[in-house]
């Protein structure tokens, strides 16, 4: 990204992407969930794809910025990628989230319906969390929030700010602590490797194991 942005302006748009999830999340709950589940989750599927299409095209246009997933790939830092795929399975799910829980048993009950949820739909939760959110979140919070505001407060603030909005985002307190700490690492692998695609990698990386290990366990239950 050639132009620093401002705080206020990377707050601004964290809220417009939050707008635009409230805007699918609501049209799920009023009028999707209200038809047969073979065409409501591709109904949902559908709206949160032509929200995620229409914020780029804003995102680009209005902030002059230019989307390069192809930029800066390397074998190294795709290595990269996946091993701190890996690491966030080990960090989080297996040894941090359980103590989280423990000191946030509500929103640990939460979690654990949000998962209920997806795994009655496995496909389409399988696209929209290992593939859509992954994608939207690293253009939104690394590729355009951290390096935007490199440029105008230099790499520490932007990394922390990028990584706070990020876990605010993800509303339930255990899910929260384990971003903040997902987005410091992916900021840093951004920074090191100045590709998005690695980002995007490590996100779809851990979220596809996860999902593999966590949800689809539920399927059917």
């Amino acid at each position: 990204m050639k132009d620093g942005i401002s705080l206020g302006r990377g707050i601004l748009w964290v809220l417009v992407w939050f707008g635009f999830m409230l805007l699918y999340t609501t049209l799920d709950v009023v009028l999707w969930r209200k038809l047969p589940p073979i065409y409501g989750k591709y109904m949902n599927l559908f709206s949160i794809i032509f929200c995620m299409f229409v914020f780029l095209v804003l995102l680009t246009k209005e902030n002059r910025f230019k989307l390069n997933l192809s930029a800066n790939i390397s074998f190294h830092g795709i290595l990269l990628a996946l091993g701190c795929a890996i690491l966030f399975y080990f960090l989080l799910d297996k040894g941090l989230d359980p103590i989280f829980e423990k000191f946030f048993p509500v929103s640990e009950e939460g979690y654990q319906q949000t998962l209920k949820a997806l795994s009655t739909t496995p496909i389409t939760s399988l696209v929209q969390v290992c593939i859509l959110a992954p994608f939207i979140e690293e253009i939104l919070m690394r590729d355009f929030l951290l390096s935007g505001l490199a440029l105008n407060y230099g790499k520490v603030i932007a990394l922390f700010v990028s990584s706070m909005l990020f876990a605010l985002l993800h509303f339930n307190m255990v899910q929260t602590l384990s971003a903040f700490i997902c987005g410091i690492v992916l900021g840093l692998l951004y920074l090191h490797t100045g590709s998005i695609f690695c980002c995007i990698l490590t996100h779809v990386g851990y979220n596809l194991i996860s999902y593999i290990t966590m949800i689809l366990p539920l399927y059917g239950k």
